[in-house]
């Protein structure tokens, strides 16, 4: 029998006017008559097949990296632009600082959007939106509106990277999640990689404007796949479906959801998504430290666009194509990352069963450690190999080591902080949102002149330098995490983990 149902014979015994007299937004206040699920529900999107789950993951998957090979695309094609636009080499890369920056401001829209209408609303639309305004900068005649155009599809093409994650989250357990969030990591991290390779082929072959075009084209077929295709997975928004479908059914206007009454608030997206990512990033610690380690190896990623072109085309002398290539080094690492990420999964599982099922943040640390180590090797290998006298082969191995540092880190940071802030983690993960947007619509700008006045060598030392320093986080938390937890305002921990 449905909880629905059992609620309904469990009140029959109630006298009939106390139902008639209320309006139907009173009689949906009777705990007893909220919808949930069923045993083994159809509906569930946690009891839907591992091959349905999969074609899912896919779709977002793919969503998530059309977003993202968005924001790189048109990298290749910067020097052309700059002599069209009438700006400098280092003004034309605002094209993707600023589209970086909107990853920062669209999930102040996207994520409460998606609380309230479910995942679709937060991915699709975007998409749309984002496919429109590439072929807005592909028609383009000024620098002002290549910027505001770039900006706005960085906007829009938040949503889906914003919001995978989450709809990752609905469909899979805690357990079950590493696996297929560690895969669309790939997707996320792996897409500016690509980007340049894609966008490369495409200037020499056609024109820089067809970077967009063709990127709105790809935006528009994968959206088009998910319209037809991608569920929603929102289990709240499910159940409000389920709440109003069971009443149409059953007559019985005493059946409901909490989500019914959910509305976009203001007030709230400004506590969630501003005020409280910004006190905990200010605050607390252990926040602020993961928050500047992630952000730190995410803008070295986005000043790799700028930085890669200088040391295979400029100072070796290759080909738009060719000099693109090295990014595929990059993306093996990023993809080789996914042996140390999943790798650590059985290890986790069982540090956390030891801890009753509990989160346990500081068993996330050792592959944090990896991922830094290799950023650091990565960063000083690439610097003092890029003479051309050195075989080309050693900075292309740099850049794997740097792909493989910034994925491991960069995804084990998040798990820390959803682990350490419980229900604290969406205002978690949204100040890092914000730092890392920032940091890494910063660095590119910074990149052409710091690798001009100060060389190659002596600024990846600089960079690998300060990669150096951070190295110490993870193991400062596998040490003292748990005391620094204790001491947190945000990060619960029970009382059986203080003994």
């Amino acid at each position: 029998m449905k909880d629905e149902e059992k609620g309904i014979e469990n009140n029959a015994s109630r006298p009939a006017d106390s139902a008639v007299t209320k309006t139907a937004s009173q009689i949906r206040d009777d705990p007893a008559f909220i919808v949930k699920w069923d045993t083994n529900d159809p509906d569930n999107p946690q009891n839907w097949s591992p091959t349905y789950k999969s074609w899912i993951v896919f779709q977002l998957s793919m969503l998530a990296l059309a977003a993202s090979v968005a924001s790189s695309m048109i990298a290749p094609a910067n020097p052309i632009l700059a002599r069209y636009l009438g700006v400098s080499d280092t003004v034309v890369v605002l094209d993707i600082s600023l589209f970086v920056l909107g990853f920062a401001i669209g999930p102040l829209l996207w994520a409460p959007l998606s609380e309230v209408f479910g995942r679709r609303v937060s991915l699709l639309p975007p998409m749309v939106a984002l496919a429109l305004w590439s072929v807005g900068t592909g028609l383009s005649k000024n620098a002002a509106s290549v910027f505001i155009t770039r900006l706005f599809s960085g906007i829009f093409g938040s949503g889906p990277v914003s919001n995978v994650n989450a709809a990752l989250g609905d469909i899979f357990s805690r357990e079950a999640r590493g696996t297929p969030v560690s895969l669309y990591a790939v997707a996320v991290v792996g897409g500016p990689t690509l980007g340049p390779v894609i966008g490369a082929g495409i200037v020499v072959g056609l024109d820089w404007r067809w970077t967009q075009y063709i990127g709105a084209i790809w935006v528009g077929a994968i959206t088009l796949v998910g319209y037809f295709c991608l569920p929603e997975v929102y289990p709240p928004f499910l159940l409000k479906q389920k709440a109003e479908r069971l009443r149409k059914e059953t007559g019985d206007q005493r059946l409901w959801h909490p989500h019914e009454r959910i509305k976009v608030d203001v007030r709230s997206i400004i506590t969630k998504q501003l005020n409280r990512p910004i006190l905990m990033l200010t605050t607390e610690p252990m926040c602020t430290l993961i928050c500047f380690y992630a952000s730190f190896v995410f803008g070295i990623l986005y000043l790799t666009l700028e930085a890669f072109p200088i040391v295979f085309a400029e100072i070796r002398g290759w080909s738009t194509i060719n000099s693109s290539l090295p990014f595929l080094g990059s993306f093996t690492g990023i993809v080789m990352a996914l042996a140390i990420n999943i790798g650590n999964q059985p290890r986790y599982k069982r540090i956390s069963r030891a801890a009753g099922g509990k989160a346990v943040p500081e068993a996330r640390c050792p592959p944090m450690a990896i991922g830094g180590t290799l950023m650091v090797i990565g960063l000083f290998l690439l610097g003092w190999t890029a003479d051309p006298k050195y075989h080309w082969i050693l900075p292309v191995i740099a850049t794997a080591f740097i792909g493989a540092g910034f994925n491991t880190t960069f995804q084990q940071c998040l798990n820390f902080l959803v682990d350490t802030y419980g229900m604290y983690a969406a205002s978690a993960t949204g100040a890092n949102t914000f730092l890392r947007s920032f940091v890494a619509c910063g660095l590119p700008l910074a990149a052409r002149p710091m690798f001009h006045h100060m060389g190659v060598g002596p600024a990846c030392s600089l960079l690998g330098a300060i990669a150096a320093i951070m190295l110490p986080v993870p193991f400062l938390f596998m040490k003292f995490g748990l005391q620094l937890r204790k001491l947190s305002k945000f990060a619960p921990v029970e009382k059986d983990d203080t003994k």
